[in-house]
């Protein structure tokens, strides 16, 4: 023990002597491995930690899904629940639910709540506990029982102040009374992550029955219900889906549905990270490089040390230490540095996190739950650990090999007598550099790779524009709104109100917003189209006012807008978008010919307008029709103004108006539609960025390492540079043998990356749009880039070589 502490008091020293040697080989780790902390720490939070609900590994969802059709995800109706819940051999429980965005009325201003409407087995298969009252009851799965609500613990305390005697009160929601049953302990969490909606929604608020009626079974195309699911003992997932898709077999053929229909059983974990993972292991393996690019660094940097260090070596080793006692000196000295820059990389780490949550990229789940963990602690200190043991194998590797009588007979400057700008003398700073080179090109082609798809994505057209477009979505839920003539009265009213406000252009309702995440799709025919057997047609259903696509600009390509004539005692019409008319009528006016639900009411086509990039710019929607609001109101709708005037106080404006019509209804939501936009590039944004500064950092070591080894061996050479200088060597040919000696290294270190790139990128594919993952422009851009940057890291010393005295030199020797 007493020599351990020895070793430990000369590595404090050894590293104080040359502080800034030390600041920077602990800046170099701090980077590295708090990096590497704060990735693993989502890795934590999201692969590795469980869910919060018990035995989690045994919960899953239900999904529809017609890749035929191209819908890969799809909500299941009452009827398709029944049919599982009849014929499923692998289920323990199941539970229907549906969320819906209601409104909170009697207080001095209407609150919008997310609630769900589920049976009782859903909370307790999530662990739901009441922390007064109680849970829903088994009695409320069926009609005929009193209304009743089970709040959150975050609606209790932010809308009824913590108000311990809640149970047993009436609140209402949607003009309806319910009976508030209970309250849910703190810490229960069910947001859209776990319950994905059609609607877009965060965290619910409230529980509601869903009392399925003797009919339910023939609610066979009301598709907008998630079904949970918990897993009998034993059965995994693949034995789960293997008997639901016999059952899916059956409601194909008894429905008539898609060829392609079936559905997935989805664990729940799985469906919480869904396509995040991928994107989280490239990061991982980002970070990794750029640890092992600065542990190649700070070795690189020990061995210039080392060499210093050579007599000292040398005359412990006479005075009778053996090398396990020189190893063990200089790991330990090698050890306490990592520790050190795995203490930084822990603040590192820290700030990191904070940009992550800054950045808010939209698409990484559980966000709140990602923290510096005490798995993250032990994560830290076992990887500076392993990097202390692995960058400090360098200089004991040299340390053994060194000669004695040459080390005591050069007075400590053995480095001259292994000099020279020969690489084949120091082969182990130029693998390092290799090394390096490499690793760095590889993730210079990763984010090159990256930046080209955001920058091709950016420049996807979105169908409309977004300049001084303000959204809002607005929920008028009271009951009086059952009737659309109301409803519609409504609308028109509150958009004469909004139009004639200063610095409004235009203005429009719309059903569902592009890149809101709303979704609205269903089954409708076409005049003269019959689909194949086995095959249906689904189109993107959405209801739009008469100036919508005047507002959005979205633009016309034939026939006309809706008018102010398209009102329900005339004609029903419809406007389709370019795609289905280049569909279904390649060489045909589309204009004139009809669509139907029900073929004794079919919609006449009046207009086609532009595509609209409904669900992102790098997804193509499915063909989409669009009805007249005045025909086919909806109660929740996107209201859509552009104006010339700032957002603000327009949208204080536009409130006032629609409350000036309805105080009870809700509005929310409330955003530009320029920052809709810019969110839903966050995932691609974020990839691109973190990859981009893993990717510069490790650009800034490889070109400090190269640096130093060419320093170093200009140091190592002042002797052999002064004979040629006094030969007569200019300074052209010195700079030129400095350059080509690093150069060699910088070609071998770029054709190793070129060929490690062309294997790893290919595993961000699925993150690429309309880039190739070997895109030729790439892989020959960033060498380039990294053959510049050796260069001028190799210029400097070259330059200082030319300065090289061969008087004093050969004077030295």
């Amino acid at each position: 023990m007493h020599a351990w502490l020895q070793d430990f008091r000369y590595a404090v020293r050894m590293l104080r002597k040359n502080v800034v040697l030390t600041v920077v080989m602990v800046a170099s780790l701090a980077i590295g491995i708090g990096a590497n902390s704060a990735i693993f720490s989502v890795v934590d939070a999201l692969l590795l930690r469980p869910l919060p609900y018990p035995q989690p590994d045994r919960l899953a969802n239900v999904w529809l899904h017609s890749p035929g059709l191209g819908i890969f995800r799809d909500w299941p109706s009452p009827g398709q629940f029944i049919d599982i819940q009849n014929e499923n051999h692998s289920f323990e429980q199941m539970a229907l639910a549906q969320s819906r965005t209601l409104t909170l009325t009697g207080r001095e201003q209407p609150e919008r709540v997310d609630a769900l409407r589920t049976q009782s087995t859903l909370l307790q298969m999530l662990g739901a506990k009441p922390l007064f009252g109680r849970l829903l009851l088994p009695e409320e799965d069926r009609p005929g029982k009193p209304a009743v609500a089970i709040l959150t613990d975050r609606v209790w305390r932010r809308l009824f102040n913590s108000d311990p005697g809640i149970v047993g009160k009436s609140i209402t929601l949607d003009g309806k009374p319910f009976v508030v049953a209970g309250v849910l302990q703190r810490g229960f969490m069910l947001n859209a992550e776990v319950m994905p909606s059609e609607e877009p929604m965060d965290k619910l608020d409230v529980f509601l029955p869903l009392p399925l009626a003797a009919d339910a079974a023939q609610k066979r195309g009301d598709e907008n219900y998630n079904i949970l699911v918990r897993l009998k003992p034993g059965v995994s997932v693949q034995q789960a889906q293997a008997d639901i898709d016999l059952i899916a077999n059956r409601i194909r053929e008894k429905d008539k549905r898609d060829v392609t229909f079936g559905m997935h059983v989805v664990a729940l974990q799985e469906q919480v990270v869904g396509d995040v993972r991928r994107a989280l292991l490239v990061l991982l393996g980002s970070v990794t490089l750029v640890l092992l690019i600065a542990c190649a660094n700070v070795a690189n940097l020990l061995l210039t040390r080392a060499a210093g260090r050579e007599k000292e070596v040398a005359i412990r080793t006479a005075l009778g230490a053996g090398w396990p006692r020189i190893a063990r000196q200089l790991l330990t000295e090698s050890i306490l540095l990592a520790l050190l820059g795995g203490a930084a990389g822990l603040v590192v780490a820290r700030v990191s996190l904070y940009v992550v949550r800054t950045m808010n990229p939209g698409n990484i789940p559980r966000l709140e739950d990602i923290a510096i963990s005490g798995a993250v602690l032990w994560f830290t200190f076992g990887v500076s650990l392993a990097t202390g043991i692995l960058f400090g194998l360098a200089p004991v590797w040299r340390a053994v090999r060194v000669d004695l009588n040459t080390s005591l007979k050069a007075g400590g400057r053995s480095g001259q007598s292994d000099g020279g700008l020969h690489l084949r003398r120091h082969r182990m700073r130029g693998l390092l550099v290799v090394s390096e080179l490499t690793l760095s090109l590889m993730l210079l082609i990763g984010a090159g790779l990256l930046v080209r798809s955001f920058v091709r994505l950016q420049s996807v057209p979105p169908g409309f524009s977004t300049d001084g477009v303000l959204t809002m979505q607005v929920a008028a839920n009271d009951p009086k709104y059952k009737d659309d003539k109301v409803l519609a009265n409504f609308y028109r009213e509150i958009e004469e109100r909004v139009a004639h406000l200063p610095g409004v252009m235009a203005e429009g309702v719309v059903s569902v917003l592009p890149l809101t995440g709303a979704v609205g799709w269903g089954g409708i025919s076409v005049e003269g189209y019959t689909p194949p057997p086995g095959q249906e047609l689904q189109v993107d259903l959405r209801t739009a006012s008469t100036d919508y696509f005047r507002t959005m600009r979205i633009p016309l390509v034939k026939g006309r807008f809706f008018s102010e004539h398209d009102t329900p005692n005339m004609p029903p019409v419809v406007i389709i978008d370019e795609k289905f008319a280049q569909r279904f009528w390649p060489n045909d006016d589309p204009i004139g010919k009809h669509l139907w639900f029900d073929p004794k009411k079919p919609f006449t086509i009046v207009g086609v307008v532009g595509v609209v990039k409904q669900y992102g710019l790098e997804t193509d929607g499915k063909i989409a029709t669009y009805f007249p609001q005045q025909q086919d109101p909806g109660r929740g709708m996107f209201l859509v103004t552009r104006s010339s005037s700032d957002a603000a106080p327009l949208a204080a404006a536009i409130i006032r108006e629609i409350h000036a019509v309805d105080p009870t209804v809700v509005v929310y939501g409330i955003r530009s539609m320029q920052d809709r936009l810019h969110d839903s590039l966050a995932r691609q944004r974020f990839a691109s960025t973190m990859l981009s500064a893993f990717a510069a950092f490790a650009l800034l070591l490889a070109a400090v390492g190269l640096y130093g080894v060419m320093s170093y061996l200009v140091s190592q050479s002042t002797r052999d540079i002064g004979v040629r200088v006094a030969l007569g060597a200019r300074p052209g040919d010195i700079i030129g043998m400095v350059v080509r000696r690093g150069m060699e290294l910088s070609a071998v270190g770029i054709l190793a990356g070129l060929a490690g790139a062309a294997a790893l990128t290919r595993v961000m594919a699925s993150l690429l749009f309309g880039v190739s993952a070997t895109d030729a422009a790439t892989f020959a851009a960033v060498p380039g880039l990294l053959a510049a940057v050796a260069f001028a890291a190799t210029a400097i010393p070259a330059l200082r070589a030319t300065r090289v005295d061969p008087i004093v030199a050969l004077r030295e020797e």
